[in-house]
């Protein structure tokens, strides 16, 4: 039996989703459907000529900086505007 979750992606709204994806990775329609079925805030990044594990080893400064830039915008913003 397979396990398929991407139904329950729209669930994770409001919280923010971000992808990033190596374009050459098997995977990599995993995020696209991932980002696809979301709703906002929710963002998905290629990083080119990349595939799964080189984004671990190859690219860990781009994904760390696409990971910083979403997460300051959406967490901050949300953090600034909460009331508990």
């Amino acid at each position: 039996m397979n396990f398929n979750a991407f139904h329950l992606v729209g669930l994770l709204a409001p919280r923010p989703l971000l992808m990033v994806a190596g374009d050459e990775a098997a995977t990599a329609w995993m995020s696209e459907e991932a980002v696809t079925t979301a709703n906002e805030p929710k963002s998905l990044h290629w990083i080119q000529g990349a595939g799964h594990i080189d984004l671990y080893d190859r690219h860990v400064p781009q994904v760390a900086h696409e990971l910083t830039s979403f997460f300051t915008e959406h967490l901050a913003a949300r953090e600034a505007g909460a009331t508990v």
